[in-house]
C-alpha cells in the first residue's frame, strides 16, 4: 500500500482526556514530580498552571520557569518567607489560599492550559486554609480536556478516591535527619 493511502487509514488524533493526580505521602518529590511533568508538558509546547499554596518565598523553580514561558506559568499563593501553620491559621493566610484558589479556577476554567498544579493543597486543606469541600467543588468542574495534579502531604481520603493516578511518597531515609539543611538546587 502507498504510504498516502496508510496516512488516510489513520484516525483523527484522539481528543486529550484529563486525568486527576494525587502526589501525596511524607517523603521527598511531590512537588518535583509536578515539576517534572510540568518541563515535560512544556516540551510538547502545552500550556501548564502552576498554583503555589503556602509558598510565597523564592524557590529555584520560580527561576526556571520563567525560561519555559509561555508553557508555564506559576504563582505563589502564600506569605513571603517561611509560613508556620497550624491547624488554627491566621486570616491572612486563609485570604491568600482562597483568592489562589479562585485564580487555579480561572485558570482551568479558561481552557489555556492543559494542566493544572495545585502545589501543597493537600497541606492547605489540613491546615484548615481551605476546606476539603471547596477543593472538591474546584475538581468538579474540571473541563474534560484538563489534567489536574494535587500535591502535598495529608492527602484527604476524598481526594484520594476522586484521583485517577495516586502516587504515596514515602520517607525511607532523609539527610535532614542529620542536620542537612535545606540547599539550593535540591531542596529549594
Amino acid at each position: 500500500m502507498a504510504p498516502e493511502n496508510r496516512e488516510s487509514m489513520k484516525s483523527p488524533k484522539a481528543k486529550f482526556k484529563g486525568y486527576i493526580q494525587v502526589y501525596t505521602g511524607s517523603g521527598k518529590g511531590k512537588t518535583t514530580a509536578a515539576l517534572g511533568l510540568a518541563v515535560r508538558a512544556a516540551g510538547h509546547k502545552q500550556r501548564v498552571y502552576i498554583g503555589q499554596f503556602l509558598k510565597g518565598q523564592m524557590y529555584g523553580e520560580l527561576f526556571a520557569v520563567k525560561n519555559l514561558a509561555p508553557y508555564i506559568t506559576i504563582e505563589q499563593f502564600g506569605r513571603k518567607g517561611f509560613i508556620h501553620v497550624t491547624k488554627d491559621p491566621d486570616e491572612e493566610d486563609i485570604k491568600k489560599a482562597k483568592r489562589g484558589l479562585k485564580k487555579c479556577l480561572e485558570a482551568m476554567l479558561s481552557l489555556k492550559y492543559r494542566i493544572i498544579i495545585l502545589d501543597e493543597i493537600n497541606v492547605a486543606v489540613y491546615f484548615n486554609l481551605l476546606t476539603e469541600k471547596e477543593v472538591l467543588s474546584f475538581i468538579d468542574q474540571k473541563p474534560e480536556s484538563v489534567e489536574i495534579i494535587l500535591t502535598g502531604r495529608y492527602a484527604p481520603s476524598s481526594f484520594l478516591r476522586r484521583a485517577d493516578l495516586v502516587t504515596e511518597m514515602k520517607e525511607k531515609k532523609h539527610y535532614s535527619k542529620k542536620g542537612v539543611r535545606a540547599r539550593e538546587g535540591i531542596e529549594k
